[in-house]
C-alpha cells in the first residue's frame, strides 16, 4: 500500500526555523524524508536547527532571511530553489505578537505584527508560487491560530488576531487562484502551544488559567500535537483538500 505521508525526496521550506513550533516542523518534515531549508534571522540557532534535522538523513541548509525584507526573501528563495532544484512545501511559520491594549497601541508595533504575520506570508507564498506554479505542484502550509476566527474576552491581541485573520482569507485566496496548477494552500490554526512566542504569556499563572479554561480539553498543546496536520497538508494525502484551516485547539474554536 502507498504511504500517502511519505516526502521522500520533497523538498521544504520553513520559515521561523530558529526556534518553537518552526524547530518542530521542520524536525516532522525530515522524520517523513524531507529535504529542509531552514529560514530565521538567527543563523546560530538555525545551525542548530540543521543539525537536529541531518539526524533523519535528509539535506538541510540554514539561510540567514529576516522575513521583513522583501529582498532578503527574494534572495532565500532563490538559494532554495538553486539548491535543491525545486521547491515541493513551503511552511510560512514565522511571526510574531504583542497584547498591547488597542488605545495604547503605537504605530511602530501595530506594523511590525502586520508584516511579520501577514505582509511576509504574502512574499514568501508569490516568490515560492513563481516555482510551483511552473513546475505545476506545490504545497503551501500558512500557520494561523485559533485567532484566525476568534478572539479571547477580555485580550488585547487586535494586531495578531486582525494578521491571522487576513492569513486565513489569504490561504482561501491563493488556494482558489492555484488550485488548478497543481497548488494546494492550507492553513494550521494552533491554540496555544509552549514555545519562545507565547512564553510570556503562558508564564503568567492567571493568564495561563484562563486559556486552559477556555479550551475543552483544559490544557495547552503539547510537543508534536501539530505535526499530524502538517504532514497531511505537506504530503499527497491532501491532494484534494485546499483553503481550509485546520484548528489544532484542544476544542476551543466549537463553544
Amino acid at each position: 500500500m502507498t504511504n500517502l505521508f511519505d516526502l521522500t525526496g520533497k523538498n521544504a521550506i520553513v520559515t521561523g526555523a530558529s526556534s518553537g513550533l518552526g524547530v518542530q516542523f521542520a524536525k516532522a518534515l525530515a522524520r517523513q524524508g524531507a529535504n529542509v531549508a531552514l529560514v530565521a534571522r538567527r543563523l546560530e540557532k538555525l545551525e542548530q536547527t540543521k543539525a537536529e534535522v541531518e539526524k533523519f538523513g535528509v539535506k538541510a541548509i540554514a539561510i540567514k532571511c529576516d522575513v521583513l525584507n522583501n529582498d532578503e526573501i527574494r534572495r532565500a528563495v532563490e538559494e532554495v530553489k538553486t539548491t535543491f532544484g525545486r521547491i515541493d512545501i513551503l511552511v510560512n511559520n514565522a511571526g510574531t505578537a504583542t497584547s498591547a491594549p488597542t488605545v495604547e497601541h503605537s504605530d511602530e508595533e501595530w506594523y511590525r505584527v502586520i508584516n511579520t504575520n501577514l505582509n511576509s506570508v504574502f512574499i514568501f507564498a508569490r516568490e515560492v508560487g513563481k516555482v510551483m506554479v511552473e513546475q505545476k505542484y506545490g504545497k503551501i502550509i500558512n500557520i494561523g491560530s485559533i485567532h484566525s476566527k476568534v478572539a479571547m474576552p477580555g485580550s488585547p491581541l487586535v494586531a495578531y488576531a486582525t494578521s491571522k485573520g487576513g492569513v486565513l482569507m489569504m490561504t482561501k485566496a491563493l488556494a482558489a487562484e492555484w488550485a488548478s496548477q497543481g497548488i494546494t494552500v492550507n492553513a494550521i490554526g494552533p491554540s496555544y502551544f509552549e514555545s519562545e512566542m507565547t512564553d510570556a504569556v503562558l508564564g503568567v499563572p492567571e493568564v495561563r488559567a484562563i486559556i486552559e479554561k477556555l479550551a475543552p480539553a483544559g490544557r495547552v498543546g503539547k510537543p508534536g500535537e501539530l505535526d499530524g496536520a502538517l504532514i497531511y497538508f505537506a504530503s499527497d494525502a491532501s491532494s484534494f483538500t485546499t483553503g481550509q484551516l485546520l484548528n489544532v485547539d484542544g476544542g476551543w474554536t466549537t463553544v
